[in-house]
Protein backbone atom coordinates (compact mmCIF):
# COMPACT_ATOMS: atom_id res chain seq x y z
CA UNK A 1 0.00 0.00 0.00
CA UNK A 2 1.46 3.48 -1.13
CA UNK A 3 0.90 6.15 1.55
CA UNK A 4 -0.31 9.17 0.48
CA UNK A 5 0.23 13.09 1.67
CA UNK A 6 -1.91 15.22 2.51
CA UNK A 7 -2.14 18.32 0.37
CA UNK A 8 -0.66 20.89 2.66
CA UNK A 9 2.50 18.66 2.77
CA UNK A 10 3.17 18.27 -1.04
CA UNK A 11 4.97 20.43 -2.82
CA UNK A 12 4.68 20.88 -6.64
CA UNK A 13 7.30 20.41 -9.15
CA UNK A 14 7.64 24.28 -9.93
CA UNK A 15 8.14 24.88 -6.00
CA UNK A 16 10.59 21.93 -5.90
CA UNK A 17 12.53 23.27 -8.93
CA UNK A 18 12.65 26.64 -7.68
CA UNK A 19 13.98 25.73 -4.38
CA UNK A 20 16.65 24.01 -5.85
CA UNK A 21 17.78 26.49 -7.87
CA UNK A 22 17.65 29.02 -4.47
CA UNK A 23 19.90 26.17 -3.13
CA UNK A 24 22.04 25.85 -6.45
CA UNK A 25 22.77 29.99 -6.24
CA UNK A 26 23.99 29.69 -2.07
CA UNK A 27 26.13 27.11 -3.02
CA UNK A 28 27.88 28.79 -5.48
CA UNK A 29 28.49 31.91 -3.66
CA UNK A 30 29.67 29.81 -0.89
CA UNK A 31 32.07 28.15 -3.59
CA UNK A 32 33.48 32.15 -4.72
CA UNK A 33 33.91 33.33 -0.90
CA UNK A 34 35.96 30.27 -0.68
CA UNK A 35 38.14 30.40 -3.56
CA UNK A 36 39.36 33.95 -1.99
CA UNK A 37 37.20 36.54 -3.88
CA UNK A 38 33.90 38.09 -5.18
CA UNK A 39 34.01 38.70 -8.73
CA UNK A 40 31.42 41.97 -7.48
CA UNK A 41 34.43 43.36 -4.87
CA UNK A 42 37.13 45.54 -6.15
CA UNK A 43 39.19 43.40 -2.91
CA UNK A 44 38.08 39.95 -4.54
CA UNK A 45 39.19 39.78 -7.96
CA UNK A 46 37.82 43.15 -9.84
CA UNK A 47 40.40 45.33 -11.13
CA UNK A 48 40.66 46.95 -14.85
CA UNK A 49 42.00 44.56 -17.74
CA UNK A 50 45.73 45.42 -18.33
CA UNK A 51 46.19 46.76 -21.97
CA UNK A 52 47.67 44.41 -24.58
CA UNK A 53 50.60 44.71 -26.19
CA UNK A 54 52.57 42.29 -28.73
CA UNK A 55 55.57 40.49 -28.22
CA UNK A 56 57.67 38.77 -30.69
CA UNK A 57 59.47 35.41 -30.35
CA UNK A 58 63.21 34.46 -31.51
CA UNK A 59 64.04 31.07 -29.80
CA UNK A 60 63.01 31.19 -26.21
CA UNK A 61 63.71 35.36 -26.40
CA UNK A 62 60.68 37.50 -26.04
CA UNK A 63 60.86 41.31 -27.55
CA UNK A 64 58.52 44.33 -27.25
CA UNK A 65 59.46 47.26 -28.73
CA UNK A 66 58.23 49.96 -26.17
CA UNK A 67 57.73 53.66 -28.33
CA UNK A 68 55.91 56.96 -27.06
CA UNK A 69 52.36 55.32 -27.70
CA UNK A 70 53.27 52.30 -25.92
CA UNK A 71 51.18 51.46 -22.35
CA UNK A 72 54.65 50.91 -21.37
CA UNK A 73 56.09 54.06 -22.14
CA UNK A 74 55.24 55.34 -18.48
CA UNK A 75 57.07 54.54 -15.32
CA UNK A 76 54.39 52.85 -13.33
CA UNK A 77 51.95 51.07 -15.88
CA UNK A 78 51.88 47.64 -16.97
CA UNK A 79 50.84 45.19 -19.76
CA UNK A 80 50.29 41.96 -21.04
CA UNK A 81 52.58 40.33 -23.77
CA UNK A 82 50.85 37.95 -25.70
CA UNK A 83 53.26 35.99 -27.94
CA UNK A 84 53.82 31.90 -29.07
CA UNK A 85 55.21 30.94 -26.03
CA UNK A 86 52.21 32.37 -23.23
CA UNK A 87 51.16 35.55 -22.23
CA UNK A 88 54.04 37.64 -19.78
CA UNK A 89 53.18 40.45 -17.56
CA UNK A 90 55.47 43.70 -18.27
CA UNK A 91 55.39 46.72 -15.70
CA UNK A 92 57.77 49.79 -16.23
CA UNK A 93 59.62 49.89 -12.75
CA UNK A 94 61.85 52.95 -13.43
CA UNK A 95 62.72 55.17 -16.95
CA UNK A 96 65.46 52.44 -17.65
CA UNK A 97 64.01 48.92 -16.39
CA UNK A 98 60.91 46.62 -16.59
CA UNK A 99 59.67 43.67 -14.55
CA UNK A 100 58.82 40.70 -16.74
CA UNK A 101 56.76 38.03 -14.87
CA UNK A 102 54.85 35.15 -16.26
CA UNK A 103 51.02 35.44 -16.37
CA UNK A 104 50.17 32.58 -15.06
CA UNK A 105 48.21 32.59 -11.50
CA UNK A 106 50.06 30.38 -9.08
CA UNK A 107 46.50 29.40 -7.34
CA UNK A 108 44.96 27.46 -10.29
CA UNK A 109 46.93 28.42 -13.59
CA UNK A 110 44.13 31.18 -14.87
CA UNK A 111 45.69 34.41 -16.65
CA UNK A 112 46.33 37.22 -14.68
CA UNK A 113 44.96 40.17 -16.28
CA UNK A 114 44.36 42.78 -14.00
CA UNK A 115 46.17 45.70 -12.85
CA UNK A 116 44.94 48.06 -10.19
CA UNK A 117 46.40 50.48 -7.76
CA UNK A 118 50.08 49.56 -9.24
CA UNK A 119 49.79 45.62 -8.38
CA UNK A 120 48.40 42.81 -10.82
CA UNK A 121 44.89 40.63 -9.79
CA UNK A 122 43.80 37.47 -11.10
CA UNK A 123 40.56 37.90 -11.77
CA UNK A 124 39.37 34.59 -11.30
CA UNK A 125 39.95 34.40 -7.72
CA UNK A 126 41.75 37.53 -6.63
CA UNK A 127 45.30 37.07 -5.84
CA UNK A 128 47.08 39.44 -6.04
CA UNK A 129 50.56 40.46 -6.82
CA UNK A 130 53.50 43.41 -7.29
CA UNK A 131 55.33 43.73 -10.06
CA UNK A 132 58.28 41.93 -8.96
CA UNK A 133 55.49 38.69 -8.76
CA UNK A 134 55.46 38.51 -4.76
CA UNK A 135 52.15 37.66 -3.23
CA UNK A 136 50.25 40.44 -1.85
CA UNK A 137 46.65 38.73 -0.97
CA UNK A 138 46.32 35.05 -1.72
CA UNK A 139 44.58 32.44 -2.48
CA UNK A 140 47.86 31.99 -4.23
CA UNK A 141 50.35 31.34 -1.76
CA UNK A 142 53.77 31.31 -4.60
CA UNK A 143 55.42 34.09 -6.43
CA UNK A 144 54.79 34.74 -10.07
CA UNK A 145 57.53 33.63 -11.79
CA UNK A 146 60.28 36.75 -12.69
CA UNK A 147 62.87 36.45 -15.80
CA UNK A 148 65.35 39.20 -15.73
CA UNK A 149 65.05 41.48 -18.82
CA UNK A 150 67.13 43.95 -20.83
CA UNK A 151 66.29 47.37 -21.84
CA UNK A 152 67.96 48.94 -24.92
CA UNK A 153 66.91 51.34 -27.65
CA UNK A 154 63.23 50.98 -26.87
CA UNK A 155 63.15 47.20 -26.37
CA UNK A 156 63.19 45.13 -23.98
CA UNK A 157 63.73 41.54 -23.91
CA UNK A 158 63.70 38.29 -21.64
CA UNK A 159 64.37 35.20 -21.84
CA UNK A 160 62.07 32.04 -20.68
Amino acid sequence: MIAKESPSNTTTRREFCAQACYASIAAAGVLVSACGGNPSSPSGGSAPPLPSVAGTVAGRTVSVTIDSSSPLATVGNAAIVQTSLGNFLLARSTQDSLNALTAVCTHENQTVNGFADGHYVCNVHGSQFSTSGAVLAGPANRALRSYPTTFASGVVSFSV
